[in-house]
């Protein structure tokens, strides 16, 4: 590009001194020449701002006093960068020199393409599709969050078998590159949910504006996972169940929520009884948590979030059908068994 637009890619750290340790250098290293790098540092207590004071003097830092979450970190620090595009970037993620430059390009070429994200490759073995977003996010008409290249737990062999760069419900905000204008016409995340699904969220509400979510295949990633709440935490857990549950009851329209949501509710609480009863007492309870404060948010607290502005055209990514009975019950551990690719 003669006149690349800017990108600021946007690390939100915290306690991450490891990770920005072993990925900064190659992610300085990258060949897209409108980037400019900037760390917001979410309350860390780990000494990441004197690594990075010592090691990177001249690299923009923003710092928060306390951890304010993944959605109103972002929130925060994004108020305090000027640029063209946001690529939201997870401290535990390995960028390859051209990574960026795909996405840009993407984005450059259609404008009613919002975000789009890499794709995402498992840092510890990069034959694997990682958890966080594959090659591009989906959802199922229960709420189910699935991607090309990952099923639950199951994660598939990468062989350029998702390589075209297509719409999508979600995008990862492991590596995600967001259309300026459209993250602040959106309001930004949903700042009630803490962590985990407010990029699904935001997603959606993009999408229910007219707007575009694609993957970007051609910028590959690799995703180490689980840096800040390792997979099986019961904080994890609950954030999960509660801002689902919150998700689906702010974008469903009516007509789907009425049973949607209370068929989810079965759906979930076989999960949680599940879990109890193969001795995860503590999935049990998280899940039971979530629960309780899902009602409490519909009670007392729905003023807090950010519902979609209005709702236009048919959503990319959406899979008609129930993704854990595919999986669970008929044995579906692949994208391609379970959504037909070649339509």
């Amino acid at each position: 590009m003669s006149n690349p637009p800017k990108v600021a890619v946007v690390i939100l750290n915290w306690n991450g001194k490891k990770y920005l340790e072993q990925f900064l250098p190659a992610l300085l290293s990258t060949t897209y020449t409108g980037m400019e790098v900037v760390i917001a540092d979410n309350g860390s207590t780990d000494d990441s701002v004197d690594f990075l004071n010592t090691n990177y003097p001249s690299l923009r830092q923003i710092r928060f006093a306390k951890n304010h979450g993944f959605a109103k970190g972002y929130n925060e620090a994004l108020k305090q960068v000027a640029a063209d595009y946001y690529v939201l970037l997870n401290s535990d993620v390995e960028v390859q020199p051209g990574w960026l430059t795909p996405m840009v390009e993407l984005l450059e070429s259609d404008q009613s393409i919002a975000a789009c994200q890499s794709k995402l490759l498992n840092w510890n073995n990069k034959k694997l599709f990682e958890y966080a977003g594959g090659a591009g996010g989906w959802l199922d008409k229960y709420g189910y969050p699935f991607a090309k290249g990952r099923i639950f737990d199951k994660y598939e062999e990468d062989h350029g078998q998702y390589d075209k760069a297509e719409p999508v419900f979600w995008a990862s905000g492991a590596s995600m590159c967001l259309r300026v204008s459209v993250f602040h016409e959106m309001k930004g995340f949903d700042e009630y949910f803490f962590a985990h699904q407010e990029e699904i969220d935001l997603c959606w509400r993009i999408q229910l504006a007219g707007y575009k979510i694609y993957s970007c295949p051609a910028s590959v990633v690799y995703h180490v996972g689980g840096g800040t709440l390792p997979k099986g935490n019961s904080l994890k857990t609950f954030l999960n169940f509660r801002n689902n549950r919150i998700m689906l009851s702010k974008n469903l329209p009516l007509s789907k929520k009425l049973w949607a949501i209370p068929v989810r509710n079965l759906l979930d609480a076989v999960s949680a009884w599940k879990g109890l009863l193969s001795g995860d007492a503590g999935y049990f309870i998280a899940v039971t948590r979530a629960h309780v404060a899902f009602a409490k948010w519909w009670l007392f607290y729905r003023g807090k979030s950010i519902f979609p502005p209005f709702k236009k055209g048919p959503l990319a990514g959406y899979y008609k059908g129930n993704v854990a009975w595919q999986h669970f019950v008929k044995k579906k551990n692949t994208f391609s068994e379970i959504v037909d690719t070649t339509a």
